[in-house]
């Protein structure tokens, strides 16, 4: 992906690599189905830190598509 003049940092570093909609939505979903699954993981061993990056993560891949959504920028 290139960047585009009105396009934040943070939106180009979350998705530099990705060209559609359709990868981003899988990596969001992805990231948001592997904090699900550290839940019950993170229990067990005590330490939240998994499943809470990996939620933070995947909130980032949706804020950066709806940026993308909104100012059309997708090729």
């Amino acid at each position: 992906m290139e960047r585009k003049d009105n396009m934040p940092l943070w939106v180009f570093l979350g998705l530099s690599s990705i060209n559609t909609r359709k990868g981003a939505l899988i990596l969001f979903w992805v990231c948001f189905v592997c904090g699900i699954v550290f839940i019950p993981v993170s229990y067990h061993l005590g330490d939240w830190s998994w499943a809470g990056l990996t939620f933070v993560v995947a909130l980032w891949y949706w804020l950066c598509i709806r940026w993308m959504d909104k100012h059309s920028a997708w090729q």
